[in-house]
């Protein structure tokens, strides 16, 4: 017997990369299923066409504000003005229950259950992509709200049971963080393949490893394309990195799925990708994977996609070139990412969700200690 809807949910967002998808994917899905949403967007605002998308839901309302996104300000600077902003907010929603897609604010005095859910991170990104902690002390200071908002939150999750494993190893955790896959629906690509290898993401981001790529570009019989922006949010002009990868900007997102639905091949070798809603459209889309062997990517591609170490250009050359080369090795990896993608869909994590939102809501609220101390965590050195 399904648990009794949470009729009002704040969510928090971010518009500058998968969270978003996530997050409008994911509250579009529980307005259907009966709830009022609000969407709290922090950081950038989101385009027109994000906005676009979302228009006609009925239930679900979108509050753009100007607060600055934790890793943007990993100081804390806007953390007294993102609380006041946010609970005025909760103040006027009266939410049942405050859905976190981020740390420090799940520390917050806020008058409802909070569930925290852990998207990525800065430590365990930086473990990954360089092999050891940040130095900096204002990543120390960033890791102190984070592990606050860790402690406060009633409920955590991640989008994998690696990710998840990462973060409570990182933080040292009080709970073990729940297991809730993302998802999306997508119908079934009905286009025929065209021969090109496909990359798509923020590609600024050391962890998508287009170096990689860039690498080995020239040598593959297939062109190879990526979508997505080059310079961070915060850089003040975009250069193209130099290589033999054709890049087509930053797509709105029918424009990206319809590369996708064209593309015979995706490639992602990342370093650090704690689910990647990239790659799970394109395997929606039909595309052959070559990803990164990485344990988040293991976990949900195992035996539906080709492996390969992501700092072994040369191993990743072989890989894009053999399903190049052979057609029917090509189709069966197309299949079988399709197939796999099936498993994650936006219906099964909108129903995790509420059934989560409606034990949340039976427990009884804790009294919140909202200080940040000065050492939450062992973090590793």
């Amino acid at each position: 017997m399904m648990a009794p809807p949470a009729k009002r949910i704040l969510m928090t967002t971010d518009a500058v990369g998968g969270v978003w998808v996530y997050a409008a994917g994911l509250a579009r899905a529980l307005c259907e299923l009966g709830h009022a949403v609000t969407l709290a967007v922090m950081g950038p605002p989101p385009a027109a066409e994000q906005l676009t998308a979302l228009q006609g839901v009925r239930g679900l309302a979108v509050d753009i504000t100007d607060l600055a996104l934790e890793w943007m300000d990993p100081e804390g600077e806007d953390t007294a003005k993102a609380q006041d902003r946010l609970l005025a907010m909760a103040d006027r929603v009266q939410p049942d229950v405050v859905h976190i897609n981020g740390y420090r604010e799940a520390a917050f005095p806020w008058p409802a259950p909070v569930l925290l859910v852990a998207h990525s991170c800065v430590w365990s990104w930086w473990s990954a992509c360089r092999g050891q902690a940040p130095q900096e002390a204002r990543w120390h200071r960033y890791a102190e709200a984070v592990a606050c908002g860790l402690m406060a939150a009633d409920e955590w999750s991640a989008p994998t049971a690696a990710f998840r494993d990462a973060i409570q190893a990182c933080y040292a955790t009080p709970t073990r963080g729940r297991v809730i896959h993302n998802g999306l629906d997508l119908p079934a690509s009905a286009l025929p393949k065209e021969p090109f290898i496909l990359a798509a993401g923020r590609l600024w981001d050391e962890a998508k490893n287009l170096s990689a790529l860039a690498a080995i570009a020239s040598q593959l019989d297939w062109p190879l394309r990526a979508a997505g922006p080059i310079q961070a949010p915060s850089a003040s002009a975009e250069e193209q990195p130099a290589g033999a990868i054709e890049f087509l900007g930053v797509l709105s997102r029918p424009q990206m799925i319809a590369q996708m639905r064209r593309a015979g091949i995706f490639a992602s070798p990342a370093l650090y990708e704690p689910f990647g809603l990239s790659i799970l459209e394109a395997a929606a889309c039909g595309c052959a994977l070559v990803l990164g062997d990485i344990p988040t990517l293991r976990e949900l591609w195992a035996d539906a996609a080709l492996f390969i170490e992501p700092r072994d250009p040369p191993a990743l050359a072989r890989a894009l070139q053999r399903l190049c080369r052979d057609d029917r090795l090509r189709g069966r990896m197309q299949h079988a990412a399709q197939r796999r993608a099936r498993r994650y869909s936006l219906g099964k994590m909108a129903r995790a969700y509420h059934d989560l939102y409606g034990t949340m809501q039976q427990a009884p609220l804790p009294t919140r200690n909202v200080s940040m101390p000065e050492a939450t965590a062992e973090f590793p050195a």
